[in-house]
């Protein structure tokens, strides 16, 4: 039996909203050589269900397609399904206590703990869905054990770059400490952990070293598309790829980032156009973050916020 960790996120690039980072863990009856063969026999079977966050959510699409899929795969690792965000969080946040949201700092606090899910589908769909995926995992000898996410807000990522940490760090040792998490949790045995690249870096073996509390930590390769590494004392393998999507359980972590990511700022957008009458609404990336900065600067400063409590500093 193999445990394979994916990782990825959403809202690294934005200045608006938080950084989102997801990680799924799977056990596999297969040996750690054999189980990228398993999971794409696995991303036939469930071809649009689960894929690549870019191509089951596109703008313009609605978030039907992406809620069902997350969903479903919350459902399969809950055992249940659940119908609020307060639910939702409370069993796959891992960064935060069961009896708060990771929002609980922010000033749409309120419009986030009013969200029910499913959103734009319908929970039948949503209990369907797992019940065919569940199956077919069963049928391929794969065991979808956990859904996690942790939600890294503006005032939390400010701080830390003021710690001394760049955005590139910020997003490598959340992960790291996501997928580590997940791996103290699981059984004894081998572990594969996939992440997709973090922007430009190809060296992270100090990373993996802090956040896996590994003395030795063996580089297999740190190429332009590919940096793996082997951690002995653990017979754990880790890989950061370019394209890591490719691959479902990365798939998966990163639907699930994106999906926690427009919940987030769906909250965010119904509070401060509630406040501000003919505000329009944000995704947070840059060139429409600025307007929106300016459209919105005197509502915030009158509710009392700093700009370091919503805009992230590259």
């Amino acid at each position: 039996m193999t445990l394979v960790v994916g990782t990825d996120e959403a809202g690294y690039g934005p200045n608006l909203g938080p950084l989102v980072v997801a990680a799924t863990a799977w056990e596999v009856a297969a040996a750690a050589d054999d189980v990228d063969g398993v999971f794409a026999a696995v991303a036939a079977d469930l071809a649009g269900l689960w894929g690549d966050s870019k191509q089951i959510f596109r703008g313009g699409a609605g978030l039907s397609a992406l809620e069902r899929g997350v969903l479903a795969a919350a459902g399969i690792a809950m055992g249940s399904l659940p119908a609020t965000w307060r639910a939702f969080a409370a069993a796959l946040a891992a960064s935060h206590p069961a009896d708060g949201p990771p929002a609980a700092a922010v000033a749409e606090h309120a419009e986030v703990e009013a969200l029910l899910v499913p959103r734009a589908c319908s929970r039948q769909q949503c209990l369907d869905s797992a019940a065919v995926a569940g199956g077919h995992l069963a049928a391929r000898g794969v065991d979808l054990r956990a859904v996690q996410f942790r939600i890294i807000q503006p005032r939390e990522f400010n701080a830390l770059l003021d710690a001394g940490f760049n955005k590139s760090d910020i997003l490598s040792r959340a992960t790291l400490d996501l997928a580590a998490t997940l791996v103290s949790a699981a059984k004894p045995g081998p572990v594969v952990v996939w992440c997709d690249r973090h922007g430009g870096r190809r060296r992270y073996a100090p990373l993996v070293s802090h956040s896996f509390a590994a003395p030795l930590v063996q580089v297999v390769a740190e190429t332009p598309e590919w940096s793996a590494y082997h951690l002995p004392a653990a017979t754990c393998r880790i890989e950061f790829s370019v394209r890591g999507e490719s691959r479902l359980p990365v798939a998966l972590a990163s639907m699930t980032a994106k999906y926690v990511r427009e919940l987030a700022m769906a909250a965010f957008n119904e509070h401060w156009c509630g406040r501000q009458a003919g505000l329009r609404p944000t995704a947070g990336y840059p060139v429409d973050a600025a307007r929106w900065r300016s459209d919105a600067d005197e509502t915030v400063r009158g509710a009392g916020l700093a700009w370091d409590d919503l805009w992230r500093r590259a």
